[in-house]
């Protein structure tokens, strides 16, 4: 009773929030009766909604959690991960986004695999492609969820007090319903809630760790110390190579990633494009450059930490941190940010199982009613996988991020500006790719380099290699 009474701010909130997401859950309903309106919203949606929901979906809690905690370990050269995702949401609304819109508009395609097999199209070919990349899809959007379903855990474990399996229970339930239920329209609307509270939570961190920490000006006392001056040195706690290699991972997937590009088919015109660039970039420039440096300054209030994902957690909880009614705010918005990308995952994931897999083999399923049960499945598998997860949030989503610029960096950036090429290119590069990276990755080499690296350039070269031989009546027409 007491802790209701201390946390009467949290619950009101919570509340609220709850009721906003099954209001729109509702809202969504009504407008995903086929799958154009489940799947994209109709391509009826406004760039500021649009570019709230490309942040708020790519700034869950592998950064307020996983990338925040990651700077403890790491020092500033961490900061390099946050300067190539501002960099990259650029380049990718600004010259991914129009070429992709218009060819996605024009032939009506749903989902990135709908992309490939469109644009490299082949009587057979198109088939085998479509189903590979939609395993890859989902596969990836598996691990991605885990990572994300554990940093909600975490969040709610260490500020409730309740077991872990419970927290990540609470997150599956709300964001099931909402999700199932409304579909790309619901999605996209709870993002814009979500995104604003995910803008103020991160500031409200980084204002409040800092203070606590003595302020901003402190950081050259840890400079002058022996123990933590190589949190200021590149190549001093990690090789450069491996700190570059990971940034990229982390930062190329907004170049390719289903659930990012996803946002661009909902548009209603290209006109949108010019608004949203501004509202995707300055949310992600406040969001990362708010939360990166957090770890470091974790140094003065932590000591001996071994799991940076629960240095955010942990200093939520603390008082002399974060004030009560404070504290309340940020387990939501922390909510919010794991909420905000598991809902687009399972969407882009369910979508993909259903047009691109199942409907190969099943054409006749009813389309919209088995997407929204493969989102429960989806969310309740990768929650149970998050009881026990393979690695910390940091790492898998990193690894998710590899597997998505391996897979697809090619086919989709060379597919638009590029006119040759052909399915079995991109077959032969995904397939190529991936292998590198599972082999660099096991070897250990990737201690010294990256597997990124070479995984990239083998793919790369594959797919070019084998596109320069396209037959003409495969190209599609320069734009």
């Amino acid at each position: 009773m007491d802790w209701l009474f201390e946390h009467w701010f949290l619950i009101l909130l919570f509340v609220g929030y709850t009721a906003l997401m099954l209001n729109n859950a509702v809202v969504g309903k009504t407008q995903s009766n086929d799958v154009r309106g489940y799947f994209v919203g109709g391509r009826a949606m406004g760039g500021i909604a649009i570019g709230f929901s490309y942040y708020a979906t790519f700034a869950s809690t592998n950064s307020y959690v996983g990338h925040a905690g990651m700077s403890y370990a790491w020092g500033l050269p961490w900061l390099t991960l946050a300067v190539l995702i501002v960099i990259f949401t650029w380049i990718s609304w600004k010259y991914v986004a129009p070429r992709l819109y218009r060819f996605v508009s024009t032939h009506d395609a749903l989902t990135l695999p709908d992309f490939l097999a469109l644009r490299f199209p082949h009587p057979e070919g198109r088939e085998y492609l479509r189903v590979a990349s939609g395993i890859v899809i989902t596969l990836s959007s598996v691990l991605y969820l885990v990572a994300i379903f554990k940093g909600a855990g975490n969040v709610f474990q260490e500020f409730l007090d309740i077991s872990y399996t419970l927290s990540v229970g609470m997150t599956l339930f709300i964001v099931v319903i909402y999700t199932a239920v409304g579909g790309f329209v619901s999605v996209v609307r709870t993002d814009v809630i979500q995104g604003i509270f995910m803008v103020i939570g991160a500031a409200l961190i980084f204002y409040f760790v800092t203070d606590a920490a003595g302020g901003v000006t402190r950081l050259p006392e840890l400079r002058e110390s022996p123990e933590t001056a190589p949190l200021f040195e590149f190549g001093a706690l990690v090789p450069i190579a491996v700190i570059v290699g990971m940034s990229l991972s982390g930062a190329l997937k907004l170049l390719v990633d289903p659930r990012q590009l996803s946002r661009f088919y909902g548009l209603s015109d290209a006109s949108q494009i010019k608004v949203g660039i501004w509202v995707a970039v300055i949310g992600l420039l406040i969001i990362q450059f708010c939360l990166f440096p957090v770890g470091v300054y974790a140094h003065f209030l932590l000591e001996g930490v071994t799991d940076t994902d629960r240095i955010v957690p942990t200093l939520i909880n603390d008082p002399d941190v974060f004030p009560g009614p404070v504290a309340d705010f940020l387990v939501v918005a922390l909510i919010s940010a794991a909420m905000s990308s598991i809902d687009s995952v399972l969407l882009v994931a369910a979508s993909v199982l259903q047009r691109d897999i199942v409907q190969v083999v099943w054409p006749k399923l009813p389309a919209v009613r088995f997407t929204q049960f493969a989102v429960v499945g989806f969310a309740v598998v990768s929650a149970a996988l998050a009881l026990n997860p393979p690695g910390g949030i940091v790492a898998m989503t990193l690894f998710s991020g590899s597997i998505y610029a391996v897979c697809f960096f090619p086919a989709v950036l060379l597919g638009l500006w590029w006119q040759r090429g052909s399915w079995f290119a991109v077959m032969v590069s995904m397939t190529l790719g991936m292998i590198v990276l599972l082999l660099w990755l096991l070897s250990g080499w990737g201690a010294v380099l990256h597997e990124l690296f070479p995984a990239l350039v083998v793919s790369l070269l594959a797919h070019i290699l084998l596109s320069r031989n396209t037959p003409k009546d495969l190209r599609i027409e320069r734009r």
